[in-house]
């Protein structure tokens, strides 16, 4: 169990700690079912008593990250958006194009994960922010668009582009909220749906 931890510490996967495993005993029975089990165990003791959002948001808080949230209810997290302070810099300074993406049911709770990605004069790409929506509607959207808007300390350093796959609710939000940007599909997800048809 300790080799378990400290490994789960380092973020060694765990088929890579089930062969540590294996090297240090030949005799071991352990099945990879255990090694998730024990890193289980290990995520809910730092935890402690906090629910998996609240300890998000101690990390968020620790780590000086900025974020916002809505409720829904007074107590259930609707939508949360947060950026790392480093990220105003870069989008200050790196502002023309922008890339807006969703990944669907890649989670425990299956909620859609906004992505912002940057990208450089140089042709980098940077992490500007992530938003969790409640779902995928324009007025989720609207609020995380406004959100990430606030991250641009000045009104003639906005984006230029924003490029989104065809989400009509994400486009439909980026008009609403950035008025002069033009909005351009995705060409990645434009070859993706002409192989599939």
């Amino acid at each position: 169990m300790k080799i378990i931890d400290d490994m789960t510490k380092l973020m060694v996967k765990p088929k890579n700690i089930l062969l540590t495993l294996k090297e240090h005993n030949a005799n071991s029975c352990t099945m990879i079912k255990q090694i998730y089990n024990a890193r289980s165990a290990y995520h809910s003791s730092i935890r402690g008593a906090d629910t998996e959002m609240q300890h998000l948001m101690k990390l968020l808080e620790r780590d000086q990250y900025i974020h916002w949230h809505r409720l829904k209810d007074e107590v259930v997290v609707r939508d949360l958006f947060w950026y790392h302070p480093d990220a105003i810099k870069l989008c200050n300074a790196c502002h023309l194009a922008f890339f807006i993406d969703s990944t669907y049911k890649t989670n425990r709770y299956r909620l859609p994960l906004l992505d912002f990605v940057g990208v450089t004069p140089t042709v980098i790409t940077f992490s500007t922010g992530f938003a969790y929506l409640e779902g995928e509607r324009v007025n989720n959207i609207v609020w995380t668009l406004e959100r990430f808007r606030g991250v641009f300390l000045r009104n003639d350093h906005l984006p230029i582009v924003i490029v989104t796959d065809r989400d009509l609710a994400l486009m439909n939000a980026v008009k609403t909220v950035f008025l002069e940007c033009t909005n351009l599909l995705c060409r990645f997800h434009i070859d993706k749906n002409v192989k599939a048809k």
